[in-house]
């Protein structure tokens, strides 16, 4: 079960009234329709299926909160995706559905239906990236959310404003466009070797604002996401030395 959809129905949420998400439909040739404020009869059936999800899954996952109750034993969010993948696959799509009388998998098949795909994965990965201002190639790389990252493609680009999109939730590379055509992907050697998110950045910058509120010795907020992300382990960690890129004579 995939493909594009004809028409995206939804509700006056913040996320799917966006412009992140305007911009995702017109790139996909999706007709965005939202539902009626205050009328919810329009939007019963993926209510229904939430409930579903909520009743059948969510309730037999660590850190359930029911009521009042204080959640305990909780997951990250990898292990909830994963977790997630396999009910709907092998679980949810595999038994036999009430109305339909038969396993959702079953029903899709049955109708020989050909889904409308894109031309490639990566098109669609990069589609759902965030895609802030525009930055300008510094001789050290680009500079963004407090990071440097670098690719021996920007060489050539130094003075030049690019595009850049990135994934909030691993913050370690950036995709980067120049007049609407792919052209690297920067990494940031600072915490190539983290699984680092957007919240993860905000959270250390919180705490290094208290830490210089107490006037005591203020770690970087790289070094506070990395105190934080240690396991049990140290990973290689790069030189201090910042390398520029290299010019031509012609720049």
């Amino acid at each position: 079960m995939c493909g594009i959809p004809e028409k995206f129905y939804t509700d006056h949420g913040s996320d799917f009234t966006s412009h992140h998400m305007e911009q995702v439909a017109i790139d996909l040739k999706i007709n965005l329709m939202f539902s009626k404020v205050g009328v919810p009869r329009g939007r019963g059936k993926i209510e229904r299926f939430f409930q579903t999800v909520n009743q059948t899954f969510l309730e037999q996952l660590p850190g359930y909160i029911n009521n009042n109750d204080t959640p305990s034993n909780l997951i990250n969010f990898h292990n909830f995706e994963e977790k997630l993948r396999y009910f709907l696959i092998e679980d949810y799509n595999q038994k036999e559905h009430s109305t339909i009388h038969t396993t959702p998998i079953s029903h899709w098949n049955s109708n020989h239906f050909f889904p409308n795909m894109p031309s490639s994965l990566e098109q669609l990965d990069l589609l759902l990236l965030e895609i802030p201002k525009s930055r300008k190639v510094h001789s050290d790389g680009i500079h963004f959310q407090g990071f440097r990252y670098s690719n021996t493609n920007l060489e050539a680009y130094v003075g030049e404003y690019v595009l850049i999109r990135y994934n909030p939730n691993d913050m370690a590379e950036i995709r980067v466009f120049y007049r609407d055509e792919f052209l690297c992907t920067a990494i940031c050697p600072e915490i190539a070797d983290y699984s680092i998110d957007i919240k993860d950045i905000q959270h250390a910058r919180s705490q290094r604002r208290k830490h210089l509120k107490q006037n005591i010795a203020s770690p970087s907020t790289t070094e506070l996401i990395k105190e934080e992300k240690k396991c049990g382990y140290s990973p290689q960690e790069t030189t201090k030395n910042v390398k520029k890129l290299k010019r031509y004579r012609n720049d």
